[in-house]
């Protein structure tokens, strides 16, 4: 198989002028569309933007390459435009993005099409290859300069003569170690990698590097090499294995400066300035870029988010399984035993108690595991767990992991003085021994009197709350979670709903699910009773968020707030802020943290929440039918 397999004439559009980023990218999934390529444009539209929201795709030096793999795409495919004068892009190096290239891969693609796409994204690195690209004329022109290129016949316009490359300097080892990856693992990770080898052959430096890819590891780079090179390069967006560079000089970085600043990365491998990499033994799977050039705040928040996106299946797979044993059970049997009081209900509130259960230990495990790898997992588990036990919840087993992670990089740095012949006992003894020692004792002596007296007060409080103030609560949560649809404060909001779940306190997560589930019931309503104020596209994408909003996946909004922010998101915040006001008047409370219109049964005073969302988005839809005028014929 060959690119222009991929890549269909019907994909193509030269000499584009699109009005901006978004329209860009529409323009490019109707390109992919026509090619035959999708079964579910919308919904691949939707992760495309979903994958620009996590970090832009505009590489730099005139290239952008939008992509996901998605279910809305039946057949691996590209789509091609180019835009000789240059668009906005927010591309890496802040230069007007003139070449596209739009990939799109099934949620199954295999590795033939994956090696396919990664090969195109090579291709493009080359500076007058691209700028062919870009000069073409026709269609023709276009997919006959890729086929030349893919057959190593390209050759550019008045290219001069410069004789035959310098021979590269032979070496009994490689001099230079890379890794590349990226969330997608289809272009950035190859085009760093294709940067690398290309900036590395210039200077006459030997240079191997290891892809992380959608396909799995590819080239990956043996235990003699890492032991030989001189400098090592990690150039990662997402987990990579880290251990193995244990006592090495590693360079950490996003893969996006593979691509732009590859001459600076391996300036700095072979400088021997890099920090020597504090490995702690095994084949554990790391963050790679996790806190490179971030600030400290950007850096708690990543390892506040490892914790909690390894908590979350145990708190709604248990939560839901509560809610469910105390709607099967009956009340009047045993009020002091309601949840199991039936055989039914007992087995519902076992096993959903046993899963939740795990939600303390195993926030704290991982937030602690983020910031001192393996090492950490069974101190913060230990500090998770006695934040259960003493009565800190939630906010407990949130500092436990902190402190357990820190705690463990404090006694890495001290076991430095131990000779070289105790290393293989630090990561099975002296670390989890002292480790759990000293977590114990700061958990019982210093973590749990002044937090368990704040937690219990902050319960108490909420119980206790007059009416007006519990509203505003409401009020708070819901509209946060509308303001950035899946992002940081939309998460802060629904960790503050879970910890509280922990507590006892279930009036909070009806609020923030209730604020959760308008933005896309809203976009749905607007644009089946406003159609003039949409396209045909976003008709059909409208009626896909009744589905996604009924089923708590506020997401569904993304790409409508991505298209038009300044009157999408004040809207949904306005919609969703009232949901979760009313939620509170009406006394309504959740047991499960998730699930959507599949759980309401298992709500307190379900009527009148299911009214408190339909108020919610019915405002919300309002406010965007004024704020977004007709469109002009």
């Amino acid at each position: 198989m060959r690119i222009t397999d991929l890549l269909k004439r019907e994909s193509i559009a030269l000499g584009t002028k699109p009005a901006d980023k978004a329209a860009a990218i529409r323009e490019l999934a109707d390109l992919m569309d026509k090619g035959g390529n999708l079964s579910d444009k919308e919904q691949y539209t939707k992760d495309v933007f979903t994958r620009e929201a996590s970090g832009t795709t505009g590489l730099g030096d005139g290239i952008a390459t939008p992509h996901a793999k998605s279910a809305g795409v039946k057949s691996a495919g590209l789509a091609a435009m180019t835009v000789p004068d240059g668009m906005d892009f927010e591309s890496m190096d802040g230069k007007p993005a003139r070449l596209f290239f739009m990939i799109a891969a099934p949620d199954s693609a295999n590795d033939e099409h994956l090696t396919i796409l990664s090969s195109l994204a090579t291709m493009i690195m080359d500076p007058d290859f691209k700028e062919a690209l870009i000069a073409a004329k026709t269609k023709d022109e276009f997919l006959h300069l890729i086929d030349r290129k893919e057959d190593g016949k390209f050759e550019a316009p008045k290219a001069e003569d410069k004789g035959k490359e310098e021979a590269a300097p032979v070496s009994d080892h490689i001099q230079v170690l890379a890794v590349t990856a990226c969330p997608t693992g289809i272009a950035h990770t190859f085009m760093a990698a294709e940067s690398l080898e290309q900036h590395a052959k210039k200077r006459g430096i030997s240079i191997k590097v290891e892809t992380n890819g959608s396909g799995g590891a590819k080239n990956v780079l043996t235990p003699d090499e890492i032991a030989a090179a001189d400098g090592i390069i990690v150039a990662a967006d997402k987990n990579v294995a880290m251990a193995r560079f244990a006592g090495k000089r590693v360079v950490i970085t996003k893969v996006a400066d593979g691509i732009n600043k590859a001459d600076a990365l391996l300036d700095r491998a072979l400088s021997g300035s890099a920090p020597v990499y504090e490995g702690a033994g095994g084949t554990e799977e790391e963050s790679a870029a996790n806190t490179a050039g971030d600030s400290l705040g950007r850096q708690i928040y990543k390892h506040l988010m490892n914790g909690v996106s390894h908590m979350l299946p145990f708190v709604v797979g248990g939560g839901i399984l509560i809610a469910l044993a105390f709607l099967l059970d009956d009340y009047s049997i045993d009020p002091a035993n309601f949840g199991s009081n039936t055989p039914v209900a007992k087995f519902f509130k076992d096993i959903g108690g046993a899963s939740f259960g795990f939600m303390l230990p195993v926030l704290a495990g991982f937030i602690a595991m983020s910031i001192a790898d393996r090492p950490g997992l069974a101190v913060g588990f230990v500090g998770g767990a006695l934040a259960g036990t003493t009565g800190s919840g939630f906010l407990g087993a949130l500092i436990a992991g902190f402190v357990a992670g820190y705690l463990v990089n404090a006694l890495k740095k001290a076991a430095r003085v131990l000779p070289d012949s105790l290393e293989g006992m630090k990561p099975m003894l002296i670390y989890p021994v002292l480790g759990i020692l000293l977590m114990g004792a700061i958990s019982l002596f210093l973590i749990a009197p002044p937090v368990s007296a704040i937690n219990s007060w902050m319960i108490e409080t909420l119980k206790n709350m007059d009416p007006s103030a519990r509203i505003l609560m409401g009020m708070i949560v819901g509209g946060m979670m509308a303001v950035d649809m899946g992002g940081p404060v939309n998460k802060a909001a629904y960790v503050t709903g879970t910890g509280l779940l922990a507590s006892g306190e279930y009036h909070v997560m009806a609020a923030v699910m209730a604020g959760g589930m308008v933005p896309p019931l809203a976009i749905a309503l607007c644009t089946t009773f406003f159609k003039n104020r949409f396209t045909e596209n976003e008709h059909k994408a409208g009626i896909t968020n009744y589905v996604m909003g009924l089923a708590f996946i506020t997401e569904g909004a993304i790409p409508f707030a991505a298209g038009d922010p300044v009157r999408v998101i004040p809207s949904m915040i306005v919609g969703s802020a009232i949901a979760g006001a009313l939620t509170m008047f009406f006394d309504c409370t959740l047991r499960a943290p998730h699930g959507g219109i599949f759980v309401v049964p298992t709500i307190g005073n379900p009527l009148m929440y299911l009214v408190s969302i339909f108020v919610g988005a019915v405002v919300g839809c309002a406010i965007l039918s004024v704020l977004k005028k007709p469109l002009k014929d």
